[in-house]
């Protein structure tokens, strides 16, 4: 009778399910256990919102000691920074997190200066700071200010019609200076008419489009600064000659970029390229897709870059500076050099055809160890202003100039980008439309389907 009741089909049925179920728990368990040791996410959006940047990555995965965040919050609530604190957890075994209650832990709350919760901490070896938020922007900045501990201020040239640091109008650079202090910089205006001198705290200059000549003691002062180790950003815009909106040649400072392997051409570059035209881009404005190997550019490639209104460079090494190009306009580019009439004649014989150089940066040999001078020269700067600074890759472009240029190469990379606007506008009969096919169009195509089927079966 056991024998029969072995054979059964009911108990082989009964035997199979039996296994089945014990290798589903145990693949289930084992699943389990993987998933602890090896936290790994998968982010399908096209911008990687819900992912470190790659320049937090370059940062938390380069400590060269251990790291650990300590988040202060109720118990209760530790679920609202956990998920972005294990993600650079994740990112180095260097990076450790710790989570303490204020209240069953005063003592340390109190040592920390813990005044609200929801408060993360950061500490490298003996250097501790407080993030000022707790998103990536805010806890990666204590990455850095641990990491490099003193003040850098970029300071921004005024006196001749440059681009204002704190103007918030659409040819302001207020959105430039806040990305700026995203990075830990401190931003300032001087101005070398009042004292021909670059303070001793700037650890980058930026010359931002003056429409007015310097004079030579605001240019000596700048030639003694970067010949002396300094670190300088130039945005010089192609001399146009058109009513009220006239720009100066501004000789004795071209002539100082043209000393140091940079000539500046007196031309206004023209991008044909239909990539440009495909995105709303008029022929004014250089569109950027490929990239020299600089490390201000190398991170850029698969990004553009978006020069409005850009002149023309020609570029050499010196006995003193070494000079690279960083990109080249698009095939389909030409170079005018009537700059005093609005419209540009296509088929002038004097057009030059590009591409043309628009960028270089370039290291000048001061003869003293570990005071290397460095500059950047851009035949634009309008791209770094608020109406353009959002363009794809400027925003990118300009910080990581402003971080080789501080020798903050360890910062260059792609920076956290806002979420993409993925809304879809209609029109009020293009709307009418979606809504009768989705509320009564296809319903109705599957119950007609539905209804032909029964009908045919039976």
């Amino acid at each position: 009778m056991a024998a029969r009741w072995l054979r059964a089909r009911q108990t082989k049925y009964a035997a199979y399910a039996f296994v089945y179920v014990v290798v589903v728990i145990a693949a289930i368990a084992v699943a389990n256990i993987l998933a602890n040791h090896y936290n790994k996410s998968l982010d399908t959006t096209s911008n990687k919102r819900y992912s470190l940047s790659p320049q937090t990555a370059k940062i938390v995965k380069g400590l060269k000691q251990n790291a650990t965040i300590t988040y202060f919050n109720q118990s209760t609530r530790f679920n609202e920074g956990k998920d972005l604190l294990e993600e650079y957890a994740n990112l180095s075994p260097r990076v450790h997190v710790a989570y303490v209650d204020p209240d069953k832990d005063p003592e340390l709350a109190r040592e920390d200066g813990i005044r609200d919760f929801g408060t993360a901490v950061v500490q490298i070896g003996e250097k501790k700071d407080t993030a000022k938020s707790m998103t990536e922007e805010g806890i990666t900045g204590s990455f850095i200010r641990d990491l490099k501990g003193n003040t850098r201020t970029v300071c921004f040239v005024t006196g001749s019609g440059e681009h204002q640091v704190s103007d918030t109008e659409r040819d302001g650079l207020s959105q430039f200076s806040d990305l700026l202090g995203k990075e830990e910089y401190q931003t300032k205006a001087i101005d070398l008419l009042q004292k021909a001198e670059v303070p001793d705290d700037c650890t980058t200059l930026v010359v931002a489009g003056p429409t007015r000549d310097y004079l030579q003691p605001e240019v000596g002062a700048i030639k003694t600064y970067v010949e002396g180790g300094g670190r300088a950003l130039f945005l010089l815009d192609p001399p146009l000659q058109m009513g009220q909106s006239a720009i100066a040649g501004n000789d004795a400072l071209t002539n100082l970029l043209k000393s140091w392997g940079v000539t500046l051409d007196k031309d206004l570059v023209l991008d044909f390229n239909p990539i440009g035209q495909v995105v709303g881009l008029g022929p004014q404005v250089a569109l950027v897709t490929q990239y020299g190997s600089q490390p201000i550019v190398s991170e850029l490639k698969g990004t553009a870059v978006g020069l409005p209104i850009t002149r023309s460079l020609e570029i050499k090494d010196t006995g003193k500076t070494t000079v690279q190009k960083l990109f080249d306009s698009s095939d389909n580019s030409l170079a005018t050099s009537d700059l005093n009439s609005p419209s540009v004649n296509l088929h002038d014989p004097k057009n030059k055809k590009g591409p043309f150089a628009l960028a270089a940066a370039g290291n000048y040999d001061t003869g003293k160890q570990n005071s290397q001078g460095r500059f950047v020269v851009v035949g634009s700067s309008s791209w770094v202003a608020n109406r353009f600074i959002g363009f794809n890759g400027n925003s990118d472009l300009a910080l990581n100039s402003v971080n080789w240029l501080s020798s903050d190469e360890d910062l260059i990379s792609i920076h956290p980008k806002p979420p993409d606007d993925r809304r879809i506008t209609m029109t009020r009969a293009q709307l009418n439309r979606v809504r009768l096919s989705s509320q009564f169009g296809f319903p109705l195509v599957a119950i007609i389907i539905g209804a032909g089927i029964w009908w045919k079966r039976r």
